[in-house]
């Protein structure tokens, strides 16, 4: 595994493969060819030109391998040159003493210009690791950027993080008993998964309740195998990051430390920004709960009210009174009691039906049903409540025919039927139009009324449960009617709309498909096809 690290941060540096063979040996064959060539181009005698050749390897040497080798290379230059090409040639010995400070000057020269290029190397050895760094900060800072879900987001740390080193990671965040556990691990190098033993959880215990770095390459239990950073935004310490530290030189681990806090400073940053956002979807979601049910209490309460108002006096009058009345005041108050339970069952109705498409519990029972049928049924459900209206039903000649839910059909159209009334002047007109488009296969039922309308800002809102219009406030509801009717059409593959009636008012537009069950519907599970 050392091997395998070493490689790849042997080929992130630009070092060739070339470097897994010994430095010097290359060095040693690299200036032992240099010297024939010499002699075979005829520059032999030219000693300032070979002198500065040699100056090649050395500088080869120092850009490549360091100072060291490039050392050697200028020694090994300078005893080549005295003894291939100096007088008297093929020995150490020189005929002019001048050529003893001359070696001298050259060695120095060499030297520096190793140092030099030596530098430069580290130089640009280090740029290219801030790069990296900067480069890794960037890309874990974006992915933490656009995750939401906790669980997504540690996954993301731990796999950039052992992807940044080169080496195991693994989070450690505690769990509902306060207890540490290794939340997420990565390792890029596709060995065994490191951090789940007994002694690195309990070193990661001992960071996350000190909040303080741990491990090899920090001041306190050196000895470890790996390297745990705290997790720590100002207020808080959110868990543990950990990596496998196999470094053994002192720089390298202040590298890798320094490097493994600066993303643990970005990752508590992160999970504390997911927390808060987890709670305040909680607490969103808390206070949607509460308004739902505040909204739906004062809504029930005050529906059931009115008819049981209703009844309640009808009954008392019948039990109390009932000498007194005639035949005709008899019927009347026992219309008035089957009124006001009709209304209640319809209330009670739509609660079950919205907590039928909430849970998802909605079963249709599919069949053919004859859409003519239906509307009968509908107009004798709403004719008790329909008095001074007039509702026109324009049917096409041949009669239609749609595959679904006929109870549930029916009370779609009870409830938009019911709000035409509700909302339209007395002695208006409703009209119930029934069309069918021939190029979609698609049954289209418009209700259209002459009541308030409604604005062009509400038209999606009004699916919406329990909301209801400004100008509608004054007449009883619950918000819930035009949501079931949203919630049934959508099941059956249909769309309902509201759009403005030409003629002043509201067009319910209601689109269903005719086809047969097999080519529409896709929730062969939810019912069965009679």
């Amino acid at each position: 595994m050392n091997s395998t690290v070493h490689e790849r941060n042997t080929e992130e540096k630009g070092i060739p493969r070339l470097h897994r063979v010994p430095q010097y040996v290359w060095v040693t064959i690299g200036i032992t060819l240099l010297t024939p060539l010499l002699h075979v181009i005829g520059m032999s005698s030219d000693l300032v030109n070979v002198s500065l050749i040699y100056l090649f390897p050395i500088l080869v040497s120092a850009v490549y391998w360091g100072l060291g080798p490039a050392i050697y290379a200028a020694s090994l230059s300078v005893i080549m040159f005295d003894f291939f090409f100096v007088p008297p040639n093929l020995s150490f010995t020189v005929a002019d003493l001048r050529y003893i400070f001359s070696f001298i000057v050259y060695l120095a020269v060499a030297v520096l210009t190793a140092t030099l290029s030596s530098r430069l190397r580290q130089q640009l050895e280090m740029v290219r690791k801030r790069e990296a760094t900067t480069n890794s900060l960037y890309a874990l800072s974006r992915q933490m950027t656009a995750v939401t879900d906790l669980d997504t987001l540690l996954h993301h740390i731990a796999r950039q993080v052992s992807h940044t080193l080169g080496t195991q990671a693994a989070v450690y965040l505690p769990d509902a008993h306060d207890e540490l556990k290794v939340t997420a691990f990565a390792d890029d190098l596709g060995t065994a998964v490191w951090g789940g033993e007994e002694s690195e959880i309990a070193i990661a215990k001992w960071v996350y309740r000190n909040g303080e770095t741990a491990g090899r390459g920090s001041t306190s239990l050196r000895e470890s195998s790996g390297l745990y950073v705290p997790l720590r935004t100002e207020d808080q310490v959110h868990g543990v990051l950990a990596v496998r530290m196999e470094a053994s030189d002192i720089q390298e681990q202040r590298e890798r430390l320094q490097l493994l806090e600066a993303c643990g400073g970005l990752a508590a940053s992160a999970i504390a920004r997911v927390k808060l956002a987890e709670e305040a979807r909680a607490a969103q979601m808390t206070a949607e709960s509460e308004r739902i049910r505040t909204a739906l209490l004062d809504s029930v309460s005050h529906e059931l009210r009115t008819p049981l108002t209703t009844i309640i006096g009808s009954a008392t009058g019948l039990i109390e009174n009932d000498a007194i009345f005639t035949p005709e005041d008899r019927k009347e108050l026992t219309g008035n009691i089957r009124d006001g339970a009709m209304r209640m069952n319809r209330l009670v109705t739509n609660l079950l039906g919205m907590v039928k498409l909430e849970s998802g519990m909605l079963q249709l029972r599919r069949k053919w049903c004859d859409v003519g049928d239906m509307i009968s049924v509908v107009l004798t459900q709403v004719r008790e409540f329909s008095k001074h209206r007039s509702i026109r039903v324009d049917l096409p000649d041949q009669p239609l025919f749609i595959c679904g839910d006929e109870v549930l059909l029916e009370q779609v159209l009870i409830n938009v039927v019911s709000n035409a009334i509700k909302y339209s002047p007395d002695y208006s007109e409703i009209v119930l139009t029934v069309t069918r488009d021939e190029r979609n296969s698609r049954l289209i039922i418009v209700v259209a009324d002459h009541g308030v309308g409604i604005p062009d800002a509400d038209k999606e809102r009004i699916f919406e449960k329990f909301y209801r219009l400004e100008s509608s406030r004054h007449v009883t509801g619950t918000g819930l009617g035009l949501a079931i009717c949203k919630g049934i059409v959508e099941v059956h593959g249909g769309t309902i709309e509201a759009d403005p009636n030409p003629g002043g008012g509201t067009r319910m537009s209601i689109c269903l498909p005719m086809e047969a069950p097999e080519a529409l519907f896709p929730y062969r599970g939810q019912g069965e096809v009679e």
